[in-house]
């Protein structure tokens, strides 16, 4: 038996609080009653409906992608451009899944797909501090100074970064650019580009390269593979 707005969540009607609010205004049926009690649990036998419309229970999925430049990090896209699940459909993945976080449209590297809105919705709140690591190429010479400002946590909005772990990988004098390693534990609005470009330093190319512990080992751009049991275990765990 599971509450019903976890239940819900995990179909991918909405997140466990949105879920909640649907329950409590008298939009979801258990076998054909209206339900408004935040507490019901229900059991794999039970029909649960909202707003009559039977809830699809999919069998959960977990993919890692290496997402490619030039698509969209979302399930459906106004301007028609191509989207991450738009490539797993076209290797014949028909559940419908759903990108954890957002990769932006020119950035490349590794993003989890799922229809575990349970998982999906832990990862991506900023308590679980899942850490991130980015390879970035800027623009200018990095100092030691920047890294340091980098790992103290530079002010965004108002507000100052989490500290964060960073290196300098390379860097080229003649094209006046370097390559730098990054390490984060939120998930702001475009954190990492904002970051270096508060440490005076623009991104020109960046790529995630791992999540957590999981990286894109053996994975080539535009490729994905499905989660082994015990990868998708200790992503629970985290």
């Amino acid at each position: 038996m599971e509450r019903l707005q976890k239940v819900m969540a995990e179909a991918g009607v909405a997140s466990r609080r949105a879920s909640e609010k649907l329950i409590a205004s008298g939009h979801v049926q258990v076998n054909g009653q209206t339900v408004r009690t935040l507490g019901t649990k229900v059991s794999s036998r039970d029909t649960v409906e909202v707003d009559g419309v039977p809830l699809h229970r999919e069998k959960h999925v977990y993919f890692l992608l290496n997402k490619p430049r030039e698509v969209i990090s979302s399930a459906h896209d106004e301007k028609g451009r191509r989207t991450v699940v738009d490539i797993l459909r076209e290797e014949g993945v028909d559940e419908r899944i759903y990108p954890v976080g957002r990769l932006d449209y020119d950035t490349t590297g590794i993003l989890l797909l799922t229809n575990d809105g349970a998982l999906a919705n832990k990862l991506m709140h900023p308590k679980f501090e899942v850490a991130k690591t980015y390879i970035a190429k800027v623009k200018g010479p990095v100092s030691n100074n920047d890294l340091k400002q980098l790992r103290l946590g530079v002010k965004l909005d108002g507000r100052k970064t989490k500290p964060a772990k960073s290196r300098l990988k390379e860097s080229d004098r003649v094209k006046k650019t370097s390559i730098v390693q990054l390490t984060i534990h939120e998930g702001h609005y475009h954190q990492v580009k904002r970051m270096l470009e508060a440490v005076g330093h623009p991104v020109i190319k960046l790529h995630r390269e791992s999540y957590g512990f999981l990286n894109l080992q053996g994975v080539q751009p535009g490729e994905f593979r499905e989660l082994r049991p015990e990868e998708v275990k200790k992503l629970k765990q985290l």
